[in-house]
């Protein structure tokens, strides 16, 4: 582990995770939600180098903004984590995080299944890197299909993954369900496992609003947000 054990333990992602009984889980689907330029991209990349500081690897796929973009985030990201976490070596950790993660870019909006699968498989034969997360930012979820989201989960049981995708939460493509669930999302509801929804409140806070919890009926009431300085995930004093 990068960072020590002490430090993973008091991490507010923790909270999270207990909020869903341990967290996403191998072979499951996990949404993010919120409406455009909330922080879907940077929850995502706090969860991802939540991970890589516990040395598992990571693979990025953005269908949206180029790689240097995506990495730089990053990079920003990281930096307001290493002036705050007891880090040794942050360059050191830095590096080691770059060998853990893979960042690939599919300029398209729609879900490039088979191309994702082509990928994972040349990753694992030729560069011995066998992901445990993936994140999928940038899934235009209008134009996917049940098929592809039954594939995609099929795909995060075979390759062991967890699997984090983006989802736009727009009033004016589509309504939400009574408990706030975006109609793009809804109907692929029976192949995805945790629905996280952002809320963008006053003086730029952004809140965290659990709407999906694998098959459990009691949705936890998390009181977690997201700094609204660093956009990453925070405890709620």
């Amino acid at each position: 582990m990068i960072y020590s054990r002490e430090t993973h333990e008091r991490s507010p992602l923790r909270v999270f995770e207990k909020s869903i009984h341990g967290g996403l889980g191998p072979g499951n689907l996990g949404v993010v939600m919120s409406r455009p330029g909330v922080g879907k991209t940077a929850f995502l990349i706090g969860v991802a180098i939540d991970d890589l500081l516990q040395e598992r690897r990571v693979l990025h796929v953005t269908l949206e903004d180029p790689i240097e973009r995506v990495r730089a985030f990053y990079d920003t990201i990281f930096a307001e984590l290493a002036r705050t976490l007891p880090l040794e070596g942050p360059e050191r950790a830095h590096a080691r995080m770059e060998r853990l993660r893979m960042i690939l870019h599919f300029p398209q909006g729609t879900l490039p299944l088979e191309r994702l699968r082509w990928n994972l498989d040349f990753l694992r034969d030729h560069a011995d890197f066998r992901p445990r997360l993936l994140i999928l930012d940038g899934v235009d979820f209008y134009a996917t299909t049940s098929e592809e989201l039954s594939g995609l989960r099929g795909l995060a049981g075979e390759a062991e993954l967890e699997i984090w995708l983006s989802a736009v939460a727009d009033p004016a493509r589509g309504l939400r369900d009574p408990r706030g669930v975006d109609e793009g999302v809804v109907r692929f509801e029976e192949h995805i496992a945790v629905i996280v929804l952002l809320h963008s409140e006053e003086e730029g806070a952004v809140t965290i609003q659990l709407l999906k919890d694998h098959d459990n009926p009691d949705v936890a009431d998390l009181r977690l947000k997201l700094d609204p300085t660093t956009l990453l995930l925070k405890a709620e004093r």
